[in-house]
């Protein structure tokens, strides 16, 4: 990302965006944790909508619920993708640049950051991911992430606050890796900017607009069904293959694609927001300098 600046020079451009991108999806993430969790809505449930939930489609309720106050875990929530997502980008886009450097391949030095680095955020994340999770239930009372957790160390005890790192690992790594594979593929093979051209400033977040939406897509696609095992551990506390064997014999094998809708939205949305905007605010923070 950063139109060949280096990646160490803009920490605080990642923050930002990963940060931005957070903000601007939380709703989304949420109707998204509560199609695959399987949470039940119920339209009269949500205030703003309580005088005409009668007249309004039940399939609406998850997104109505979603962008509806009150906003659970909304803080926890942003600050956990912020720090996670800028770390996998920044780490992965500054670790490729020195492992190139250093000799390494160009596969070798696309794929190895971005898996070390989302395998540690997502177990340091774990805890909170759950919490704020458990915390989307429409039927839960848990007032906030804080109750949230003492909840699930009451009931589950430390341990449970990492309850579902197999599945997470399995959904987040690949996620990432294949983002950045397909993000830095696209920065090879798209035609280069033109630095004298008169639209360059455009160009470039043209660029940046296809090949963060196609980072987006893949990484969205492939890791659906490890999102819904990941949530079924949460919500009843299985393990990995007592989970899978309880979606299977609830949906069959419809348990893969439950929640792909929301899913493509909630998480290839962010992603490609988040490489979109760390390019914009690079470029901005470049063109300052000239």
């Amino acid at each position: 990302m950063g139109g060949g600046s280096a990646a160490k020079e803009h920490p605080i451009e990642y923050f930002s965006a990963s940060t931005l991108a957070a903000v601007v999806n939380y709703p989304l993430w949420r109707a998204s944790a509560l199609g695959q969790s399987g949470f039940r809505v119920a339209l009269n449930e949500i205030p703003v909508i309580a005088n005409v939930a009668s007249s309004v489609p039940q399939s609406l309720a998850p997104y109505l619920y979603a962008f509806s106050p009150p906003y659970k875990g909304l803080m926890a929530t942003v600050m956990g993708m912020s720090w996670a997502r800028a770390a996998i980008f920044y780490g992965s886009d500054s670790g490729k640049q020195h492992l190139l450097s250093q000799g390494y391949s160009q596969s070798f030095s696309t794929v190895a950051p971005p898996l070390v680095i989302s395998t540690a955020v997502q177990c340091v994340n774990m805890p909170l991911v759950r919490a704020t999770i458990l915390l989307q239930n429409p039927e839960s009372d848990v007032p906030n992430i804080r109750e949230s957790l003492r909840q699930i160390y009451k009931n589950h005890g430390l341990s449970g606050l990492w309850h579902g790192t197999s599945a997470g690992i399995l959904k987040t790594v690949p996620k990432y890796c294949t983002a950045i594979f397909v993000k830095d593929y696209f920065e090879r093979v798209l035609p280069p900017v033109d630095p004298n051209s008169e639209h360059k400033n455009r160009d470039a977040l043209i660029h940046s607009a296809v090949k963060s939406s196609a980072a987006g897509v893949a990484g969205a696609a492939l890791t659906n069904p490890l999102d819904v095992i990941r949530n079924e551990m949460f919500k009843t506390n299985l393990g990995l293959m007592d989970a899978i064997r309880s979606l299977h014999n609830e949906l069959g094998w419809n348990f893969l694609v439950r929640g792909m809708s929301k899913n493509l939205i909630a998480v290839s949305i962010p992603v490609a927001s988040t490489i979109f905007f760390t390019d914009a605010f690079i470029q901005f923070t470049n063109s300052q300098k000239m």
